[in-house]
């Protein structure tokens, strides 16, 4: 009978020691095209007054040819994935018509920068809340081009306007979901969370993620220093991951993952054990075999 303890109280601490070293190891962290910058900006504006805004196109130098460009203002919205869609919907991209450009096109040398200057024209009438607009730059042939390199693929960039019309707004959220997952067999450590903006404007999101080791309160992750933030706009739901990149193949932590909005906050706080499918054929033929030794072990001293 001693000896079957002794089986059982080794398989243990064998499984138990792979475990914790593991969640107690702090992994180590190891275009050419045109640039817009910055990608988008948010603007105030009060209606009857007119409001400025300007962001830069740069055209690097490893493209070593013009880059020839225009301009064109659409609407900003999302879909359900919150991919950006350029289509209009309704009462929250009224400011697309608001939006005059200082010029609508032109050509930029190689290691040079062009500034881009527009100014927004807010209506007496305007609804206060967000206003959502894009100003798309889109790359044209460049036919005013010396004999060298051209560039051939033509894309575009948007500058996103996140406008805020003064007057009477709504702020608020939902939290719809909010999880870790228990056990994983590969992958990162992760939390996800879905909010919806109840309100009539835009406004951020912050999430946090820390992770600790089995038997310590020392953190050997987290982004408190810097939260994650995401804009959600107003009427849509935006679901967002957070994850510890190169999470140890094998452990157990304890994960807690926080989301704020509009200042309300929710939170999971949970331990999840990381476990590749191998480790766990190991554990549980180690289970069998001490089992196994205990169930028969008893019956030949019986």
């Amino acid at each position: 009978m001693n000896r079957n303890k002794t089986i059982v109280k080794i398989a243990l601490a064998l499984t138990i020691g792979i475990i914790c070293i593991n969640s107690a190891r702090i992994p180590a962290f190891a275009s050419d095209g045109f640039q817009v910058s910055p990608m988008n900006q948010k603007i105030a504006l009060i209606p009857g007054e007119r409001s400025y805004g300007t962001f830069k196109i740069t055209n690097p130098a490893a493209n070593k040819a013009n880059f020839n460009f225009e301009l064109s203002v659409k609407p900003f919205t999302v879909n359900d994935s919150y991919d950006i869609v350029f289509e209009n919907n309704g009462d929250y991209n009224q400011i697309v018509d608001w939006i005059t450009l200082e010029y609508n096109g032109g050509v930029i040398s190689p290691n040079n920068t062009a500034i881009i200057n527009f100014y927004i024209d807010t209506p007496l009438d305007a609804p206060a809340g967000g206003q959502y607009a894009s100003i798309v730059v889109a790359s044209t042939p460049d036919n005013n081009a010396d004999k060298g390199v051209n560039i051939q693929n033509y894309y575009s960039i948007a500058h996103v306007i996140y406008a805020d019309v003064a007057g009477e707004t709504v702020r608020g959220g939902d939290f719809d979901s909010i999880s870790v997952p228990s056990f994983l067999f590969s992958g990162n450590i992760s939390g996800t969370v879905s909010i919806k903006n109840t309100g009539n404007v835009h406004s951020d999101a912050s999430y946090t993620l820390q992770v600790f080791p089995l038997f310590s309160k020392e953190e050997i992750y987290t982004n408190e220093e810097e939260p994650k933030t995401n804009t959600i706009l107003p009427g849509s739901t935006r679901t967002t991951s957070l994850s510890w990149d190169n999470t140890p193949k094998v452990g157990i932590f304890h994960v807690i993952y926080t989301a704020s909005f509009e200042g309300v906050e929710s939170s999971v706080d949970k331990y999840v054990i990381v476990c590749p499918i191998w480790l766990l054929f190991i554990i549980l033929a180690c289970l069998f075999v001490v089992i196994f030794s205990i169930f028969f072990g008893g019956k030949k001293k019986r």
